[in-house]
């Protein structure tokens, strides 16, 4: 569970990390908008919001029916990309919402987003790939085991504000991603930290590590940084 629940602006990034600690996925939504409408209007500098999720599965604008859990499992619809993932308790859920430079679209943020990820879990001793074609973070096959997605990513941006974000999977209960299929891939599965690393790994101590690297990734992308 986040601990922090204080707004803390980091040395070297204009915008503040805020926790909402554990937050329905409707008013963590609503927060996005309201915080994204105030970035257009140029009234805020934008938040890094962290958060973490009641059990919620959530379907990106191109997830197809045969992707949704088939028991009747309810299912929140949403303007990001992507397809249907799950959130949920022992999952940390990023929100940046930020003015991108212009020269930055979808994908490119995508791509420094996964890139962010990769850094911060190799700080923490698990080294991970991106798969081309594939968006998020990623374990390679080895002799025994499949591909398999450690972070998910699905954002919009829209004015050139940024809402969504990502999500790594710490310690959450991995069988709810087989009501689904999640992102609409069949053929690879799921992981988290405590099952690559062997041991318990918390949200709280995997934050710390994300903190580090939005700060020196971020402004790379952001509109006047």
């Amino acid at each position: 569970m986040l601990l922090t629940t204080i707004s803390l602006l980091p040395a070297g990034l204009s915008v503040p990390f805020k926790s909402l600690g554990l937050m329905a996925y409707e008013e963590a939504l609503e927060i996005q908008r309201s915080e994204a409408a105030r970035v257009i209007a140029g009234t805020s500098p934008g938040t890094i919001f962290f958060v973490e999720h009641p059990p919620t599965f959530t379907a990106g604008r191109r997830t197809d029916n045969a992707e949704r859990p088939t028991d009747g499992t309810p299912v929140v619809d949403v303007d990001r990309g992507g397809k249907i993932t799950w959130h949920g308790p022992g999952q940390l859920v990023c929100y940046p919402i930020i003015a991108l430079a212009e020269k930055f679209d979808v994908v490119g943020y995508v791509r420094l987003l996964e890139e962010m990820m990769m850094a911060a879990l190799a700080d923490l001793g698990v080294d991970t790939i991106q798969i081309p074609g594939r968006s998020g973070v990623w374990l390679p096959a080895s002799t025994t085991q499949q591909e398999r997605k450690i972070a998910a990513i699905g954002v919009r941006i829209a004015g050139g504000v940024t809402t969504h974000g990502f999500a790594i999977n710490c310690n959450p209960d991995l069988s709810w991603f087989d009501r689904i299929i999640p992102c609409g891939i069949a053929d690879a599965g799921v992981t988290s930290l405590t099952r690559e690393l062997n041991r318990n790994v918390t949200i709280d101590e995997l934050l710390p590590f994300i903190e580090k690297r939005l700060t020196e990734f971020l402004p790379r992308v952001m509109k006047g940084a």
